[in-house]
């Protein structure tokens, strides 16, 4: 593997916003990560010398548990992206949006729009209900499993 096929495969990863990657093949081992990892936070942590001062030694434990604790439990169920790709809640860029919040739902009705290499992939509802919050916002890059909306 070369480096112009590295810097691509970045290119990738900045584009669709993903953090890991990892590649094996028969003689090559690539793994990418970006972005603060929570194990090498702790150990940050373990390597404070033990005369700083309560301030900033109260500062670095506050940042881990909330990089660690949990995130609300939100209402209504989970409408999530199939896919990576980019997250549209609108057919064009001055049409209105698919759905809002309050909009009621069937099932078959088009939510939104995730564009995955070039190609425009419309995600339906699953559910009747009413949607109760958009998560995702427009233009942004989702993944896999993330969440787009939520449906009452």
């Amino acid at each position: 593997m070369d480096l112009q096929e590295i810097r691509r495969i970045v290119e990738l990863m900045n584009e669709h916003g993903l953090t890991h990657f990892d590649l094996t093949k028969k003689d090559l081992r690539l793994k990418l990560k970006k972005g603060a990892d929570l194990d090498d936070l702790r150990g940050l942590l373990a390597a404070l010398p033990v005369g700083q001062s309560q301030a900033q030694a109260a500062a670095v434990p506050a940042a881990v548990s909330a990089i660690s604790a949990p995130a609300p439990i939100a209402d209504g169920m989970e409408i999530t992206s199939p896919m990576v790709g980019t997250f549209y809640i609108k057919p064009a860029p001055d049409a209105p949006n698919f759905v809002e919040v309050g909009s009621s739902v069937s099932v078959g009705q088009t939510l939104c729009i995730i564009e995955a290499m070039k190609v425009m992939n419309e995600i339906k509802a699953e559910k009747s209900g009413t949607i109760c919050a958009l998560v995702a916002a427009d233009g942004n890059p989702v993944q896999y499993g993330d969440v787009l909306f939520r449906i009452k």
